[in-house]
């Protein structure tokens, strides 16, 4: 491990350095040519040095500038899209409604739908909401003590009522001898925890197979773990899925519907409350897991 210290002499011993060979390179062309075309040519060697530092510095932040810009309009279309829609399912049912006569099983139907269509709006906002103020707080959560494995099952029990999957299709397997216990805000971690489920669902392709297991790592931290066995996160990708409004290429190029931020509200929620959450995967096709790790509380014996 390098000191801070240790760190600083070595800078010091390698700007000296740079600044020995510059100047035996000047004696050296000054010997060759003369004294003032040596100069000349080292001032030119230095500020061709600084104009081409600075041409690509530039194209550097220029490029990341796009690269922002296409992600951030890319953000813009999808809430477009998943406001409106809802929006004119919604309009379009209650004209129905109002120019036609309909019985009262149609009637039921067209409100279950309109309810649904609702619920997809108010989780849009609310995504939106929730990541501006993870953007906004990178302070830790002040909370009392939560039972994580009760909001592991509730979300649970939320995503299969949603989603319509039977037992078999989310599965959840408990390896902890007790409750886990963390310190922190209820209602943040079921957020968090709700869209690593709703991801796990959503990229699962035609068939969902996904389990939701938690346990406990070698330092007595409460490990929540959602795997899939759906479309899977390229290596290269892996680094990128937390940033904010970050979509990997090839699921935008399936299609599938997203914001861009579920996954960055997981990991604002996890370093709000001293954890961390990873993902692995073996590439296209394979699946994923996500992985959502939390500092446990031990209850006194």
């Amino acid at each position: 491990m390098v000191l801070p210290g240790q760190s600083r002499s070595t800078a010091l011993f390698v700007a000296l350095g740079a600044v020995v060979v510059t100047l035996t390179i000047a004696i050296q062309l000054g010997w060759i040519l003369n004294w003032r075309t040596g100069v000349l040519l080292l001032l030119g060697v230095l500020f061709s040095a600084v104009i081409i530092t600075g041409v690509v510095l530039n194209t550097v932040f220029l490029v990341r500038a796009i690269r922002r810009n296409e992600q951030h309009n890319a953000f813009i279309n999808a809430v477009t899209h998943e406001l409106k829609t809802p929006v004119a399912s919604i309009r379009l049912f209650l004209e129905t409604m109002q120019t036609r006569q309909v019985d009262e099983a149609k009637r039921r139907e067209f409100q279950s739908v309109m309810i649904q269509d609702c619920d997809r709006l108010l989780h849009t906002i609310d995504q939106v909401l929730r990541a501006g103020a993870a953007g906004a707080s990178t302070k830790r959560v002040k909370g009392g003590r939560v039972n994580l494995t009760e909001v592991v099952t509730d979300c649970l029990n939320t995503a299969r009522t949603r989603h319509h999957l039977t037992p078999d299709a989310l599965r959840f397997s408990n390896r902890l001898t007790d409750s886990a216990t963390v310190m922190g805000d209820p209602e943040e971690l079921r957020t968090a925890i709700t869209n690593l489920i709703d991801n796990a669902v959503k990229y699962s392709g035609g068939k969902v197979d996904v389990v939701v297991a938690m346990e406990e790592d070698a330092k007595g931290n409460v490990l929540v773990r959602v795997q899939d066995k759906g479309v899977g996160v390229p290596t290269e990708e892996l680094p990128h899925i937390f940033k904010r409004f970050y979509r990997v290429p090839e699921v935008v190029a399936s299609r599938v519907k997203g914001l861009g931020l579920g996954l960055y509200i997981v990991s604002a929620v996890a370093k709000r409350h001293g954890g961390k959450v990873y993902a692995e995967s073996l590439g296209k096709g394979h699946g994923s897991t996500f992985t959502l790790q939390l500092p446990a509380i031990k209850d006194a014996a």
